[in-house]
């Protein structure tokens, strides 16, 4: 990583910059080392505070880490330390947009518009949310059988042919003979 500083007045200790080399070759291997990585080091002193601020350019972002404090070597790592949770965060955001096969959707985005919502998944397994909150009249088991086409493989309903006192769901499932389960509640 080639770094440039600007406005130090003097020399940077040999035991401080080498300090500083490893942690810029910390960052530089974070940053998947793809090209040579530009860091620049602006560093400005007001009274007995110094202000450090750092820049690199990552994945078509602008990264910007600022540290200030008492003490030069201590600002420009806590600068650093910022940048460093910067590039971990567009890192992973980047990677997991460009390795989602939908092409970077977010799980769920087209779920919403269906009234459907993803909740937590264990393990790889998707548990999907259905959004129940509009009162449908009830269907007899005949409406509902009308109802579902070749794409659903469930249909939950109130049932008009039970007892007013009793209201429940049902829940119609197709098998995959193609007949159909009937579940009542």
């Amino acid at each position: 990583m080639k770094v440039t500083y600007n406005g130090i007045p003097h020399s940077v200790p040999a035991k401080i910059q080498q300090k500083l080399d490893l942690k810029f070759a910390k960052l530089a291997k974070l940053l998947d080392g793809r090209g040579e990585r530009e860091a620049h080091v602006i560093v400005a002193q007001e009274r007995h505070l110094h202000r450090a601020e750092v820049t690199v350019q990552f994945y078509d972002h602008q990264l910007v880490g600022i540290g200030s404090d008492s003490d030069l070597f201590t600002a420009v790592l806590s600068a650093l330390e910022k940048l460093d949770t910067q590039a971990v965060k567009t890192r992973g955001k980047w990677r997991e947009k460009h390795r989602r096969k939908d092409g970077g959707e977010k799980p769920g985005a087209n779920l919403a518009q269906a009234g459907e919502s993803p909740a937590a998944e264990p393990a790889g397994k998707r548990v999907f949310r259905v959004n129940g909150s509009g009162r449908r009249k009830p269907m007899t088991l005949d409406e509902a059988l009308l109802e579902m086409d070749k794409n659903r493989d469930y249909l939950v309903y109130r049932d008009a042919d039970r007892d007013a006192g009793r209201e429940g769901l049902s829940v119609l499932v197709r098998r995959r003979d193609g007949h159909f389960d009937l579940i009542e509640s």
